[in-house]
Order: C-alpha cells, then structure tokens, then sequence
C-alpha cells in the first residue's frame, strides 16, 4: 500500500524537506505531496530588498520542483486532524489523507502584541507585505520618517538597505536591546559606523507602547512621530499544531526530537520557525541557516524508518551570521557551534559578495537537495 507524506509548507525547510525525501524514497512505494498557500517560492532572506524597490528573481515552485516526484497542491492549510489523519485545506481538494506529514508553517510577523500594530505598521515576513511597503514608499515625501522598530538581523537589513535606496526619507530603528548586542566588539563598531555613514537614527533600550497613524509611543514617554512604521520586532508562529493537540513550546512551535519527530505524535515531523528541535547550548533558532538542514535530515530520517534502520540525530552546528548593511557593506559574524560570536568578522564588500554567494548556494542547494553536513 502506497505510504502517503505530505510536507506542509514550501519555505526553506519544506522544500528542501519535500525534494529531498522524493530523491530518497524514488525506489519505494512512497507518494510526496507539497502543499503551500502559493505556487512561488519565496526567498525570504531577500524580503527587505524587495521592500526597498528592488526586483526579485521569480521562482514558480513547480520549476524549483523540476525533477523531484512531488505532487504540488497551492491551497492553505486550515487544520490538522492528527487522530484521522487528515490535512484540512481552504481549496480543492479540501482534504488530504496522510501516514507521515512534516510540518514546516515557517513564521509571520508578530502583529498582536503592541496595540496599533496590526492597524498601522508595515511588515516585511511575506512577500506580499514587503510588497505593499513597497508600493507606499514610492508616495513617500523627502524628510518623512520611517520608523523600523526591531534590533535584530531584519530590523538592521531592512534600515539599512531603506536608507540606501531613499536617501531623502529619515530612517529611525527603535529596539529594545543595543544596537547589535549580540555580536562582537568589531562587529559593533562597524555596524555603528555603518549606521552613521547613512545617517539612520538609533533609539536603543526602550520598547514600544503603542503604534498610532502619527508614529510611536515608547515607554519612557516620548513620542517618535513617523510617516512610516516598519515592524520587524519578533516573530509568531500558527497556532495549528497548538489547535491539532500537538506538543509545542510556550511560543507555539511543535517540540520535536533529534530527528525532528514530534514528541508527542510519531507520524509527525516538525521543521523550520515552526518547530523547536534539541540544538548545541538549546533549541534552534528561527533563520534560513536553521530551516534547510532540519528540512535535509528531517526527510533522511523519514527514508530511514520507512526503510527499517535507525535515524541518525539531527547536529546543528553554526558557523557564522550574515548581515547586509544595503547593497555596498555587510558583516559576516562567524560564530561558535553553539551560535555565539568569536572575534573573527568580515565587513564592508568582502562580507557583502559572501552572503551574496551564500545566498544563491541555499536555491542552488534547494534544487540540487545531495548529501547535507
């Protein structure tokens, strides 16, 4: 009888997920099926520039698919019946049956946390949003300000690259940390530096109260008017594995083992933003650097119960962090096994042209899923 997986999700992790279990399975009566709410793969890591006005390589997932038998259903997902097994959708064909479904959902933008957020601010964590930011910063005036509220990879990206490509618009990043906190001490100076050359405003170690049609509120009582409010501060995940009864973390995320089961329920994998799995110092942490290895061993682990032999565990190792500064500066920020900041760094072009390489090397590895470290 034909044994049914359904990867849910074609970001990073699902896609890889789906490719490469169809290459490991494509000698076994194995179906793979790859449900996403579009037919396009969305290189998120490149959102802040689509915002900014640049144009995108299109993707269409049946050409990133090329090669791989993995039937592609574009439909949403509604709900997970994990006692019927059964996958429940917004379009035809509604419902789809399975024996192993990986749950790779990713994140959005957390828009609910912080009054007005929802009503008033522009976000960036799907192509559509950065899209619509897009189109409104083409009506900005000169001398607007844009408010990015949120210190960590994509608050600095996104103030960075909106200041490079509109030089007359007063960029202002508000964040609750220090500005790069997490990084080591060169690395800091040349994103302060960076900061300066462009002239983008810093507001650090207050939070945000409220967001209005005027601006922000903080929480030592200033106003920060602004025409423009890009939020960027933290990341949510669905709520459907919460809904389906499946063990999740206090943040929502699936809680999986080392081979990326679930807990709770072993004919479920968790991959991605959307799950939490055992990492060196922790858990994982939601990142591209993160998702595509756990989408690899994910469906190696998969192929390897399905052919009776033990899975091997899921090591995640980093090895460094990507930052670009717009389309001229960056740093790369290498980094501990355990994501921690050494004082190793690349700045100024050498680190852009790396994460440039970086970048394309993840599509290439998408389409091409081989042997994964």
């Amino acid at each position: 009888m034909t044994h049914r997986l359904v990867v849910l999700g074609a970001g990073y992790a699902g896609l890889g997920a789906a490719r490469r279990a169809a290459r490991r399975l494509r000698r076994t009566d194995v179906e793979v099926t790859l449900i996403n709410a579009t037919d396009r793969f969305v290189e998120r890591i490149r959102l802040h520039q689509l915002a900014a006005g640049q144009a995108l390589r299109d993707r269409p997932l049946r050409t990133m698919l090329d090669g791989a038998d993995v039937k592609l259903i574009v439909a949403r997902v509604t709900a997970i019946d994990v006692d019927s097994r059964v996958v429940r959708l917004d379009a035809e064909p509604y419902t789809v049956g399975y024996d192993t479904v990986v749950y790779a959902l990713g994140s959005g933008a957390d828009v609910g946390s912080v009054p007005g957020v929802r009503q008033h601010a522009f976000t960036i964590a799907e192509a559509a949003q950065a899209q619509r930011l897009r189109s409104h910063l083409l009506s900005a005036s000169a001398g607007d300000v844009v408010a990015v509220v949120g210190g960590g990879l994509t608050g600095i990206e996104a103030a960075t690259e909106l200041a490079e490509a509109y030089p007359g618009l007063r960029i202002e990043l508000v964040t609750s940390d220090d500005l790069g906190g997490w990084l080591s001490p060169p690395a800091r100076r040349h994103l302060g530096r960076a900061f300066d050359r462009m002239g983008i405003g810093v507001h650090q170690g207050v939070r945000v109260e409220t967001v209005s049609a005027a601006g922000l509120r903080l929480d030592d009582g200033r106003d920060l008017d602004a025409e423009v409010v890009v939020w960027t501060a933290g990341f949510r995940v669905s709520a459907l594995a919460d809904r389906a009864g499946l063990a999740v973390d206090g943040r929502g995320r699936m809680i999986v083992d080392e081979t990326c089961r679930s807990v709770s329920h072993p004919q479920v994998y968790g991959i991605g933003d959307a799950a939490a799995a055992p990492a060196l110092g922790g858990e994982t942490r939601m990142s591209c650097q993160t998702g595509l290895p756990m989408g690899l061993h994910a469906a190696d682990a998969i192929a390897a119960v399905l052919n009776g032999r033990t899975p091997r565990p899921l090591r995640i190792r980093y090895v460094w962090q990507n930052i670009s500064l717009g389309r001229r500066d960056g740093i790369t920020q290498f980094t501990r096994a355990d994501d921690s900041p050494i004082g190793a760094v690349l700045t100024g072009r050498s680190a852009t042209g790396f994460k440039e390489a970086i970048s394309r090397s993840t599509v290439y590895r998408l389409r091409h899923s081989g042997p994964v470290r």
